[in-house]
């Protein structure tokens, strides 16, 4: 393929980052792997020993598990909606930030069904959620949303990467194994760059981009529906659908912006991951923080006012400072209010202090996450008497706090070995970027 000067210039400046792996990259590969054996031994454990090893019991069923599995899916959001409706709108500026998007959607849509798994007590049964599915139960809608979610969005990733597979295939710039160049050439399916390849593609990431929106949309839906459909207090509320999807919208766009500071400080990619962008991702936060707030003043507005008996104490264990109070107060002063202020203030917007802000936000919808599961599950609906405390309240094991770190190091690694894989700026849509 041939290349313009802006293209030749970003290979160049690219070609160090996936030709080999340096020495601080290596040292950051082995760091992570030491959570992901620990949390590799805390699995054996699990399996062998059962979910005793856990602080899940007859009260409370989900724990750190679902918090995590709900907190991935929600963070995939960052590619399928954001990266979706920008290329639909064709806006210029989402061009250099549209890969690291793509990646988060991938990664966190192949993670996050994981800790569902963890949450299965017989994993030698898993086959019998298809072979005995019950179209009755959200569950089940669940495992075929994701499944279709994941790849659709390995498809968009593929599709948008083809130009540029081909242009390491041709690239004498960069000093690549014969293997991969074969492997890239493979995946370049022949793309020339012919303006029929051209239109196709074209073609092929708008239907896809069309269909991924709403299918992201319906994904999360299904996920609220399984906590909406029951009759647990907190959870029995037609809000969760669109809450749940805002907040998952939310929080992705957070990731977003923590993964693109990374990659701009460690590859030094100030020309292309620009303030620009980090300033109008943070307006797309703000907006985003205040309809979350709103969902979020609207869920707790009516419970309160309608005091039900068991909604009630769910409520008290909330705004209880002995129990749930300080990560409560917590999740909606960095969840909701901080983004606000700092990006409603024109000093703080700087892509430093907007980054603080997001990872702070993201930190508490996490947080969010846990609230809305544990609090509800240690509010049984009938009373009980003569029970054990670990019986009624929840404490996460050092198994769950290891396979959740396990989680996070294994979402850095394949971060990390994709930007190894193809470079983190798409090299192929800076042929009309214009740099500010």
């Amino acid at each position: 393929m041939n290349l313009n000067q802006k293209q030749s210039e970003a290979l160049k400046k690219f070609a160090p980052q996936i030709e080999s792996f340096s020495r601080p990259a290596l040292v950051w590969v082995y760091f992570l792997l030491i959570p992901m054996a620990l949390a590799a031994y805390a699995l054996y454990i699990q399996v062998v020993d059962g979910h005793i090893v856990t602080g899940m019991r007859d009260n409370v069923v989900w724990g750190l598990y679902i918090a995590n599995f709900i907190f991935f899916i929600g963070i995939s959001y960052a590619g399928a909606v954001i990266s979706g409706i920008l290329h639909l709108l064709n806006v210029e500026w989402r061009k250099p930030i549209i890969r690291v998007a793509e990646l988060i959607t991938v990664i966190a849509t192949i993670i996050g069904p994981i800790y569902i798994l963890l949450c299965v007590g017989r994993l030698d049964r898993l086959h019998h959620l298809v072979i005995y599915a019950r179209l009755q139960s959200p569950i089940t809608w669940d495992v075929f949303a994701i499944s279709t979610y994941l790849f659709g969005g390995l498809l968009f990733l593929y599709l948008a990467s083809i130009k540029d597979f081909a242009i390491y295939r041709d690239a004498t710039e960069l000093k690549l194994q014969g293997w991969r160049r074969r492997l890239y050439a493979a995946l370049a399916l022949n793309y020339q760059d012919t303006p029929e390849q051209k239109k196709s593609i074209a073609v092929s990431m708008n239907l896809l981009s069309i269909m991924i929106i709403p299918l992201a949309i319906i994904v999360h839906s299904v996920l609220s529906w399984i906590f909406g459909m029951t009759m647990r207090p907190g959870w029995h509320s037609t809000i969760f659908g669109p809450y749940f999807v805002l907040a998952a919208i939310y929080s992705g766009t957070g990731v977003l912006i923590i993964a693109m500071w990374i990659f701009r400080k460690v590859y030094k990619l100030t020309d292309y991951l620009q303030d620009k962008h980090f300033i109008n991702l943070s307006y797309i936060m703000m907006t985003l923080a205040a309809a979350y707030g709103y969902f979020t003043f609207s869920e707790y507005l009516t419970d309160w006012y309608s005091l039900e008996k068991w909604n009630g104490e769910v409520i008290a264990k909330l705004f209880d400072l002995k129990e749930y109070g300080w990560w409560f107060l917590f999740a909606n002063i960095a969840g909701i209010l901080l983004p606000i202020l700092v990006v409603a203030v024109p000093k703080l917007r700087q892509p430093n202090i907007i980054t603080i802000a997001a990872s702070l936000m993201v930190i508490a919808m996490w947080v969010k996450r846990y609230l809305i599961v544990v609090p509800t599950l240690e509010s049984p609906l009938f009373p009980i008497q003569d029970t054990r405390t670990e019986f009624v309240h929840y404490s996460p094991t050092w198994v769950e706090w290891a396979l959740t770190l396990g989680g996070i190091a294994t979402f850095l690694l394949l971060f990390t070995l994709a930007s190894k894989f193809m470079t983190i700026v798409s090299v192929s849509e800076l042929e009309s970027e214009k740099h500010a």
